[in-house]
């Protein structure tokens, strides 16, 4: 499983979605995490900004969640 999360570096809540995303691992559950700057580019801060961290399980798919972690529905993707 692979999850992306939409993210910027002096984002407080972006660091504690990624802690609360981390602690939810388990060798039953792995899975990896790519955390991208939304700031690196201005179609991302035009598409996310205010709206950050944003987390996916599938880029193809709705966001999981925004601002908090959602870890119902973190679990659901996970099964």
């Amino acid at each position: 499983m692979h999850f992306t999360l939409y993210s910027r570096s002096y984002c407080h809540l972006c660091q504690d979605m990624l802690d609360a995303l981390d602690a939810l691992q388990s060798p039953e559950r792995p899975f990896t995490v790519e955390v991208i700057d939304v700031d690196a580019d201005e179609a991302l801060v035009a598409r996310f900004d205010e709206l950050v961290p944003v987390l996916y399980a599938a880029l193809d798919q709705p966001e999981l969640c925004h601002y908090h972690l959602d870890e119902n529905a973190v679990k659901t993707a996970l099964a």
